[in-house]
């Protein structure tokens, strides 16, 4: 039965090679092509792609692990903007206030309408509610240089939400007796929110940090640690979410501030030479990339090494999503469709999460356009997988696992689809619309909203 796999990828990714620039003109992501291989592989198709979610948790953890912390380590690269910067106040807002919100409302609707238990309700929410750093590139920054606000919100909220979600996860799994929340909830708030988030974005950061001021004196000063980026890349990835997870951190913080740290050694070093504020010219990179065993200018180095990293993570990223949804597609039939996904579904995409976003929004300045597509734009995916896994593995109770995975997997399924399929023409239609409004601004006597 392998034998057939090794045709299957293999077409697929031949297939992907040669028509990803056509796909990215038409209305679907790659998501979607991936979720229709799927399912004509699964249940109901030539039945080569069977998963059952609650035997094979284990491993689902494991390998939506790994691609959750590759696409975070590469959206933290490529927020190029320092944390003074006033457009890390939104997706400071959507990954905090909007996740609290949404935690908050899918657990009155699972208590009120679903009928279940308090810890079980919280634990969908905390399940549903992160954004997918993974399913979501399409609407995230083109570039490090992209200054764009709505798609460094969609970046910075996926980065940063996934690790927001944890602390819900295990107030759920303490509210169902299956982790310590202390008396009052006291452990749960001193250990699970203010100890592992502080010591994760601490972890990441410090490693960040560290690596890429080494690579880079060894770099500029001694033309030494040339090539090998790839190495570096999984090393610091590893290094990062392994020291957290030791400390009883959240890794998914370490990793995304450990990409947010050397893309900050890139910046800073690029100031302080003759490379200037902004990155070095696109020619320039791939002349020096073109030849990584050769030392590229010093005032380039820093640039150089984060753009190598950066390539190979969003290679690692797309293998990851391929992988991952046809997972998604191989655990779907039809017989675990609940009925209730018929409401539940439009109300998480079309009230709850907009509603979130209206709530976090408050006081952000960002246009009525931006909070419109940032309601819109909360895609769930790979992150869900691996939480749903976690928690099947740290204990819950198979009828509630069973549920809970029916309805999270359609949500995915149905968020792949909907949000696949309205990207690009959403997308296309922002941009035009920014740029009538940037220059109508520009105009004497134009409007003066914000609107990037």
């Amino acid at each position: 039965m392998h034998n057939e796999w090794f045709l299957i990828i293999g077409g697929l990714l031949v297939l992907m090679a040669l028509v990803g620039s056509l796909v990215k003109r038409l209305p679907l992501s790659t998501s979607v092509i991936y979720l229709c291989v799927g399912f004509a592989l699964g249940h109901h198709g030539l039945g080569l792609l069977r998963i059952d979610p609650l035997a094979g948790s284990g491993l689902l953890e494991r390998l939506s692990e790994v691609a959750v912390i590759v696409s975070l380590f590469t959206a933290g690269l490529k927020l190029r903007s320092p944390l003074r910067d006033g457009r890390w106040h939104l997706p400071l807002r959507l990954a905090t206030v909007s996740m609290a919100v949404t935690v908050g409302l899918v657990a009155l609707v699972g208590v009120h309408l679903l009928r279940m238990p308090v810890g079980a309700a919280v634990l969908l929410g905390a399940v549903l509610a992160p954004t997918d750093p993974v399913l979501a590139s399409d609407v995230q920054v083109e570039h490090p240089g992209d200054r764009d606000r709505l798609r460094f919100a969609l970046t910075g909220e996926a980065g940063l939400n996934d690790g927001a979600a944890f602390p819900f996860v295990m107030l759920g799994l303490g509210l169902m007796h299956l982790h310590p929340l202390g008396a009052y909830g006291v452990r749960w708030a001193l250990v699970d929110v203010l100890w592992a988030t502080a010591a994760g974005l601490g972890i990441g950061a410090a490693f960040g940090s560290l690596i890429g001021k080494l690579v880079v004196y060894m770099r500029t000063t001694h033309r030494e640690a040339l090539g090998l980026d790839e190495f570096l890349t999984l090393g610091l990835i590893a290094l990062s979410y392994g020291a957290a997870l030791l400390a009883h951190a959240y890794g998914f913080l370490a990793v995304f501030a450990a990409g947010l740290a050397l893309r900050r050694i890139e910046r800073t070093s690029s100031e302080r030479s003759a490379a200037g504020p902004s990155p070095p010219p696109p020619e320039a990179l791939a002349a020096a990339m073109a030849r990584p065993e050769a030392p590229p200018p010093p005032e380039h180095a820093p640039a150089v090494m984060a753009q190598a990293v950066l390539g190979f993570n969003e290679q690692l990223e797309r293998l990851g999503e391929m992988a991952m949804v046809l997972l998604v597609a191989g655990m779907f039939t039809a017989s675990r469709v609940p009925g209730e996904a018929a409401w539940f579904i439009p109300l998480l995409f079309l009230v709850i999460r907009p509603l979130a976003v209206v709530v976090g929004c408050i006081g952000s300045g960002a246009s009525r356009l931006q909070v419109g597509f940032l309601g819109w734009f909360g895609i769930r995916g790979i992150g869900s997988i691996y939480y749903l896994s976690y928690a099947i593995q740290h204990g819950l109770p198979r009828h509630h696992a069973g549920r809970i995975a029916n309805l999270v997997l359609t949500t995915i399924a149905a968020s792949i689809i909907v949000h696949g399929v309205s990207v690009t023409p959403l997308m296309s239609y922002y941009e035009r619309a920014t740029r009538y409004l940037r220059e109508r601004r520009s105009r004497p006597g134009g409007a003066r909203t914000s609107v990037v």
